[in-house]
């Protein structure tokens, strides 16, 4: 009986490791941020509009930027509003803003 056992389990496990190995790779999604614009937007809120990490170099952090504008550029059916936040995370990250609310 225990043999018995043993084979089932056996067939059983070579089916569902067929099965597995049939299986077409998926890629993995990541998880899309489900928040909304801070009312000063931050440097990691700049680099996760782009789609890079905070540290990236700047020849990355343009080449971002020109393909997330390219995919909601107004022109082409994307938001003014996004628009403007995309070119501001751009701006953000290549640090070309001032620092503080001051006129001076």
């Amino acid at each position: 009986m225990v043999v018995a056992a043993a084979a089932y389990a056996g067939k059983y496990g070579i089916t569902a490791w067929q099965a597995f190995k049939a299986q077409t790779p998926t890629a993995r999604m990541r998880k899309v941020f489900e928040g909304s614009f801070q009312p000063v937007m931050t440097r990691r809120e700049a680099a996760m509009i782009l789609g890079v990490r905070e540290s990236t170099p700047t020849e990355k952090v343009k080449e971002s930027h020109r393909r997330v504008m390219v995919a909601n550029h107004p022109d082409a059916g994307g938001s003014h509003y996004l628009a403007s936040k995309i070119n501001e995370a751009k701006a953000i990250m290549l640090r070309r803003t001032k620092r503080s609310n001051s006129a001076f």
